[in-house]
């Protein structure tokens, strides 16, 4: 399960890893890297861009700006790769010419958490994506693609070898320039991991880092953040994230406030310590002196269902005492992540190899077994906040001996394999050598509405860009990852009337920009980048299920990134004109 398996082992990228040569450790300073005295502003001043004859031409669309103004009728000019004109252009000539009668011009759909960065190094199409009219994604949760040392890189480095991916960088610059020599159709952006930077320093060990460690740890943030990085980012539930302690992540996020970045965090607890972890993730912020951007804000555990109203009432306290805090969601009911990431953390410690033999031993299973059937204060029992085996699906096992149990709960395997349920997980963890991914069926979905209802809520699909076929093709796998937009506008938007179109549109464009204080992008804009994505009001719908989640969303007519056409009537036109998007922090060269 492309972008979730391998959070148990400290990362969120897509694959394990091919490499091809050594790597030094990385070791960075705080007191060599500079700040920068102050901050870009947040908008460049729009260029002038003036023509009568343009590359295309949208004409007579239903104009939605973006910003949850109502729509109005009219012609889209696109010149190069920004938005030229907006008006009524029937003398003007262009290139390409597109009738968009009946369909709504909306600004590109912004993914304000996805797992994309190494799925775009192996193959590059990104139709579950485009399909859905998303043209950004923001990246990077907990674990990041940089930095890159022998430590984040030993335990990937046996596995999946097949993909041929050579890691030649170990920081974000060499990534982003990796990214630009291959091409992408997505505009990128990403933080850097807390859980990263850890792991490049103690390893996966659970103990607080020395103050010579720590500093080390605040020199790769700042970094990472002069390279381009958009914050600092958590996943407080997986190891080595979750050995972290809160004073360890205020310091962390301070350098990240230093260069106007925010802090972006999957919380330490989505269930029964929820409160207490939204508490922790405010406190940082305060401390810290940074925004906070809450990941896919839910509520786990049906016994907790119900509880959205309370979470929302607390954010919007905080919002309304000053304290800058949002949230992200994806508008399913269902979490996606790895099969290990149930068992609890301390099973993790050390690495892949190690839980593996401490799985092998009986003992150590029945310790599990115990803690796996109650209720836990310190981590998130995954498991029981699914109610259990029924409610655990397994998607993605790269064991092909072992293929035949994909798409089916654990309960299922386990009466077919005549086990307990806790002892089928496990086997199945080991056999597959903890690759398994798995569908958590946790949320409930009264919460689910009032958390997309609120105005400081925006969209994201925590998955991966995927293709029908390739190399990362995986058929069973989370909806979200091909459905998340056109559901959210199909079925909770058209069908439910959970918000107004035009208002629905904002949380997807320029909500989301403003969050992460994207420039020129997020609105339709004279002078901005054509980021464009035209859908049909009507037709719009998702299609992908959890038993059958390879299918192509429906009602996305043409998107256009950076001015280039790339998705067109269900077609990808081979176009990438997606680029690297970076922070405030970043210092463009001379």
């Amino acid at each position: 399960m492309l972008g979730n398996r391998f959070r148990a082992f400290g990362t969120t990228v897509s694959i394990l890893l091919f490499v091809g040569i050594a790597m030094p450790p990385m070791k960075a300073n705080l007191s060599s890297l500079s700040f920068p005295t102050q901050v870009k502003p947040l908008e460049a001043e729009p260029q002038s861009l003036t023509s009568s004859t343009y590359d295309v031409i949208i004409k007579n669309g239903r104009i939605i700006d973006g910003a949850g103004n109502p729509w109005v009728s009219g012609d889209l000019a696109i010149q190069g790769d920004r938005i030229a004109a907006i008006g009524r252009f029937d003398d003007a000539k262009a290139k390409r010419v597109i009738d968009a009668s009946g369909l709504v011009v909306s600004p590109g759909f912004i993914d304000m958490l996805g797992q994309s960065e190494m799925a775009l190094l192996i193959d590059n199409r990104a139709l579950s994506k485009l399909s859905q009219g998303i043209t950004t994604e923001i990246t990077g949760e907990g674990a990041s693609i940089a930095p890159q040392d022998e430590f984040t890189l030993s335990a990937l480095v046996p596995e999946l070898d097949h993909y041929h991916l050579k890691v030649d960088w170990t920081t974000l610059d060499g990534y982003f320039a990796r990214l630009e020599k291959t091409g992408t159709p997505l505009n990128i952006g990403t933080y850097v991991g807390a859980a990263q930077i850890r792991e490049a320093v103690l390893g996966h060990a659970d103990r607080a880092p020395t103050s010579e460690e720590l500093e080390t740890m605040k020199g790769l943030v700042a970094q990472a953040m002069q390279q381009g990085a958009f914050g600092l980012s958590t996943a407080l539930i997986y190891p080595p994230g979750h050995y972290a302690k809160t004073d360890e992540l205020i310091e962390l996020a301070k350098v990240a406030a230093h260069y106007g970045g925010i802090y972006g965090t999957h919380m330490r607890s989505e269930g029964q310590a929820e409160v207490a972890a939204i508490e922790e993730a405010l406190r940082i912020g305060r401390e810290a002196h940074l925004p906070v951007e809450i990941f896919h804000l839910k509520v786990i555990g049906k016994r907790r269902w119900g509880s959205m109203p309370k979470l929302v009432a607390i954010i919007q306290a905080a919002r309304d005492s000053g304290q800058d805090v949002s949230a992200d969601m994806y508008p399913y009911v269902a979490g996606g992540t790895s099969l290990a990431a149930s068992l609890p953390p301390w099973v993790a410690e050390g690495g892949r190899n190690k839980l593996l033999e401490r799985l092998h031993d009986p003992a150590t299973r029945s310790k599990i077994r115990r803690e796996m059937s109650v209720e836990q204060p310190s981590w998130e029992n995954l498991f029981l906040d699914s109610g259990g085996a029924t409610g655990v699906l397994v998607a993605g096992i790269e064991n092909a001996q072992l293929k035949k149990l994909d798409g089916q709960t654990i309960a299922q395997i386990a009466s077919e394999q005549k086990k307990q349920p806790l002892d089928a997980l496990m086997d199945l963890v080991e056999e597959d050598r903890a690759q398994t991914g798995a569908i958590y069926f946790i949320a409930g979905e009264d919460d689910l509405q009032y958390g997309l209802k609120q105005p400081w809520t925006s969209l994201c699909l925590d998955a991966s860009e995927e293709s029908l076929d390739g190399p990362l093709f995986e058929p069973h796998n989370h909806p979200r990852a091909y459905g998340s937009m056109p559901r959210f506008l199909g079925h909770y938007v058209r069908d439910l009337h959970l918000l107004s179109l035009e208002q629905a549109i904002r949380k997807m464009t320029s909500l989301s920009a403003q969050r992460e204080r994207l420039r020129e992008r997020g609105l339709l804009k004279e002078g901005y980048f054509a980021d464009i994505t035209i859908f049909d009001p009507g037709s719009i719908r998702d299609r992908a299920t959890y038993q059958n989640a390879a299918q192509i969303s429906e009602g996305v007519k043409y998107v256009f990134v950076n001015g280039q056409l790339e998705f067109e009537n269900g077609r990808l036109t081979g176009a990438a004109g997606g680029r690297a998007l970076r922070g405030h922090g970043w210092k463009q060269p001379d």
